[in-house]
């Protein structure tokens, strides 16, 4: 039988304070990039985060007066009592099957994120500039689609909602 001698590798044995710098050094290549957004408006700085659609078997709505987002998943059981089209934003034949916002709002077709200081409407187009900014894929050539109802939806702020359906609205379950 052969014996193994074992040596035990450490940070500590590289010297004072190696440690630590190793550690920083390794934040920085795993952390994905700060997706921080400002409001046209009132210069407010928001985190957001990118929702693609079409990844994801999905279609999202816009709270038209807070802005929240809402992602409708096309694999959940509701979806199979629904017909809607997924990798867009919804329609409006889908918007009274929707309970109401958390604010009293209604998700609508047609509303925009909105700014969670000022509350206005955001440019997608002046999105353009951080969103690319942030994007890893900028570098090879990923482009924004430059509005709020293309296969990319955002929320800001971790204001978004899964499956907000009104279940009292939809067809019951076949059995």
């Amino acid at each position: 039988m052969h014996k193994f001698k074992w040596r035990f590798w450490s940070r500590a044995s590289q010297g004072p304070g190696s440690a630590e710098q190793s550690n920083k050094r390794n934040e920085s290549t795993i952390k994905p990039p700060e997706t921080v957004g400002v409001c046209e408006a009132c210069g407010f700085h928001f985190h957001y985060r990118l929702i693609h659609n079409g990844f994801n078997d999905s279609a999202y709505a816009y709270c038209e007066s807070c802005g929240r987002t809402v992602v409708l998943d096309g694999w959940s059981e509701a979806a199979r009592r629904v017909r809607f089209r997924i990798h867009q934003q919804i329609e409006e034949a889908i918007e009274p099957l929707l309970k109401t916002c958390p604010c009293g709002g209604r998700f609508s077709h047609s509303a925009s994120p909105r700014c969670p200081s000022c509350n206005q409407e955001l440019s997608a187009e002046q999105a353009t500039d951080y969103i690319e900014r942030n994007a890893l894929g900028t570098a090879g050539g990923w482009r924004w689609q430059r509005s709020w109802d293309g296969v990319y939806c955002i929320a800001i702020e971790g204001r978004a909602l899964s499956n907000w359906w009104d279940e009292s609205k939809l067809e019951p379950p076949h059995a």
